[in-house]
């Protein structure tokens, strides 16, 4: 008889990230913008897109996407019923503990900088190369 410990979301994510860039080349990505969607009723959606610009004083620069990692077509999905802002704090300290300790963290940092948001809103900076 076996214990089973349930996933957390961030286990989720994590396993997510990782099929992601286990196999993805960053090549020619100067960033990573992670977009967050709120889909329908407490249901919330997150893709990460690879830009060919980064500036840390001018968040535009997500706009400049040149690959989605197909996570536009499989995005990390889940259920909560939360206001934005809350599901805006917990995926961005979820983000930030995978990006100090996550497996490809260090393939992540090569970038210029990370950021995250809602699509229609601000970008929060997580990361920015030295």
């Amino acid at each position: 008889m076996g214990l089973f410990k349930k996933k957390t979301r961030y286990d989720l994510l994590e396993n997510w990230l990782n099929a992601i860039f286990k196999s993805e080349p960053l090549d020619g990505v100067s960033a990573l913008a992670f977009n967050l969607y709120g889909d329908e009723k407490d249901r919330w959606s997150l893709e990460v897109v690879g830009t060919s610009s980064f500036d840390e004083d001018d968040t535009d620069w997500a706009c400049d996407e040149i690959t989605t990692f197909h996570t536009r077509e499989k995005p990390f999905a889940w259920e909560e019923s939360a206001e934005w802002e809350t599901v805006f704090a917990e995926t961005t300290a979820l983000l930030r503990n995978y990006l100090a300790t996550g497996k490809y963290a260090d393939k992540l940092k090569r970038v210029d900088g990370i950021g995250a948001g809602f699509v229609d809103g601000d970008l929060e900076l997580l990361y920015v190369k030295q």
